[in-house]
């Protein structure tokens, strides 16, 4: 089995992601070498990934890929993919992943297999597990073609540094003629410096419970004190309280922080199907009946605006944030 990881850069280094990507990849690789890809980075930041086991890495050179469209992105790896013949294709399911993968998959005439929880080496075939019916359910699956194209859950394979080994870098100029490598830009969101809800370990997230977008503050100061991601429910984006890149759920981002704290939150299905693999789970709600009690491993049955400055204060005692 041969494997093309998709990375993508941050800051030094890469994503968690792409770190978790990589460590799938040698797991069920069976000690085959897992090559990857990533668009507009640096050798030193790719060098980062040498101690989680990537064997080599294609870099496309050019800040221009930052501004191309997924379907000119996607035809890149799908000939880096050829060029290099990878059975396996390896995304992060984050906005990136599913953005690329089914055009990748489409261009190699190969099956796709999203958000998967697991993969599986079965005698050099590729096979994973998914949830289904919203969580409810995990079916395996693997793909009847000859290659393979699979998004993975953030936040769920655990990355492993191994014994360093030696990272080989190569440039890849895709043919791509130049004069459609052109994208306009509708607008721009300006970063804050807030965390990224499919980067965090940890995540606290307001619903309807808080009443209105004034009362968000405070789900902002107890992921303050905690070092967290701010997230939203549906209920609450849909009203145009929070943006769209805060919700979490089945419609929003899936998520599977470390912990994840449900602040005013009932738990109806779509909530859950996007944060229930969350290792540590926390509930605050006032109705002892929520579903999300139904999930939660730690549950305060309470009013969101006693308990929740109440939280706050004692962890920011606690690590002083």
């Amino acid at each position: 089995m041969s494997i093309l990881v998709v990375l993508e850069p941050s800051g030094d280094g890469l994503k968690r992601t792409s770190y978790e990507a990589i460590t799938a990849a040698v797991s069920c690789a069976a000690g085959a070498p897992v090559q990857g890809i990533i668009f507009d980075a640096t050798e030193s930041q790719v060098s980062s990934a040498s101690i989680y086991g990537l064997s080599s890495c294609m870099i496309v050179h050019g800040p221009e890929w930052n501004q191309l469209q997924s379907s000119f992105i996607a035809s890149a790896v799908a000939e880096a993919a050829t060029s290099i013949d990878v059975t396996t294709v390896i995304f992060a399911a984050n906005a990136y992943g599913k953005s690329i993968a089914p055009r990748v998959a489409v261009r190699l005439s190969a099956g796709l297999i999203t958000d998967c929880v697991e993969l599986q080496n079965n005698a050099g075939t590729l096979a994973a597990v998914r949830p289904v019916y919203s969580g409810k359910a995990r079916v395996s699956v693997h793909s009847v073609t000859a290659k393979t194209v699979v998004t993975l859950r953030p936040n769920v394979f655990t990355a492993k540094q191994t014994v360093a080994t030696s990272l080989s870098t190569s440039a890849f100029t895709p043919s791509i003629a130049s004069d459609v490598r052109t994208a306009s830009v509708t607008g721009h969101i300006i970063n804050e410096g807030t965390l990224d809800v499919s980067e965090a370990d940890i995540i606290v997230s307001g619903g309807r419970g808080l009443k209105g977008p004034e009362h968000f503050h405070l789900v902002e100061n107890l992921a303050k004190s905690l070092g967290a991601a701010v997230g939203a429910s549906r209920a609450v984006v849909d009203a145009g309280w929070r943006p769209h890149r805060e919700q979490v759920g089945q419609t929003g981002k899936t998520v599977s922080p470390t912990m994840y704290v449900a602040c005013g939150i009932s738990g109806a299905v779509q909530h859950l199907a996007g944060m229930s693999t969350s290792k540590i789970i926390v509930a605050v709600n006032k109705d002892k009946d929520a579903p999300i009690f139904t999930v939660a491993d730690y549950g305060i049955v309470g009013d969101v605006f006693e308990v929740l400055p109440k939280l706050a204060t004692a962890i920011s005692t606690v690590t002083g944030k």
